[in-house]
């Protein structure tokens, strides 16, 4: 023992949980990004709250993570949206939007309603969940929504996904400050391993992975842990807000 050394035991030196005592929504919950976000704040100690559309699906998530609560409905029905929320029995610390994705096709195929949906239904649904839940949501929380990388490029083939994309920074930077002290903050992913990917890609998922594995300059294909790691730390570090986080791996610049 080195002079002058304590003989104090040294007590409980575990870190607290990041999320101790907090509440935290996810909106689209039951799988991939969501449900990884969902079991990464569970640990960190936060009591989530899980909504999806599948029932089902929704129930087995809850099991897994040891939900508090669960609903489910169609994120893009605004009237369900309005009563979740009014539902909810105490106040929120964050809430995340996985719900939703991307349109694609060329620009002179879409008629003005496809169009006007592709644009907007993103943008619309973030909007009405921070309408909701802003005034339910404790000072210095956050809302973390979804966006993209890969609709940055132009192209024939992503049609309008690109200006979607576009208008998503601005967006979230705006809602930041209607919010205030409510925070938001948006993560653009790129390809990233979830169920969704492989019912999208069938047969070609293996290829791809590959493909990802040899390009992207991490060596490596993003997951949903990858995700759910910065949507957690967006949600503990009360210094960001409308904010833009691209995590693809380097997919961006690789092509």
């Amino acid at each position: 023992m080195l002079p002058g050394a304590s003989t104090e035991p040294l007590g409980d030196a575990r870190p607290v949980p990041e999320l101790e005592g907090q509440t935290v929504v996810v909106i689209g919950g039951s799988a991939g990004i969501g449900l990884e976000t969902a079991r990464r704040a569970r640990a960190e100690g936060a009591a989530v709250v899980l909504a999806g559309r599948d029932l089902e699906r929704l129930g087995r998530a809850a099991d897994e993570v040891g939900a508090a609560r669960t609903a489910a409905f169609d994120a893009y029905d605004f009237g369900a949206l309005r009563e979740f929320f009014a539902s909810q029995p105490g106040r929120i610390d964050h809430v995340m939007v996985t719900a939703g994705g991307p349109s694609y096709g060329p620009l002179l195929k879409m008629d003005a309603a496809r169009v006007r949906d592709a644009v907007s239904d993103h943008i619309a649904l973030a909007l009405e969940v921070a309408r909701n839940a802003g005034p339910r949501m404790n000072p210095g929380g956050a809302l973390v929504l979804m966006g993209g990388t890969g609709g940055r490029k132009i192209s024939r083939e992503l049609g309008i996904a690109s200006a979607a994309t576009a208008a998503l920074p601005a967006f979230t930077a705006t809602l930041a400050l209607e919010l205030a002290p409510v925070r938001a903050n948006l993560i653009a992913a790129g390809f990233v391993d979830t169920p969704l990917s492989a019912s999208l890609l069938g047969d070609d998922l293996d290829a791809r992975r590959q493909e990802l594995r040899n390009s992207l300059p991490i060596g490596r294909v993003v997951g949903p842990a990858d995700i759910a790691a910065l949507a957690v730390h967006l949600m503990t570090n009360t210094a960001i807000t409308g904010a833009t986080y691209d995590i693809d791996g380097g997919q961006q610049f690789v092509g």
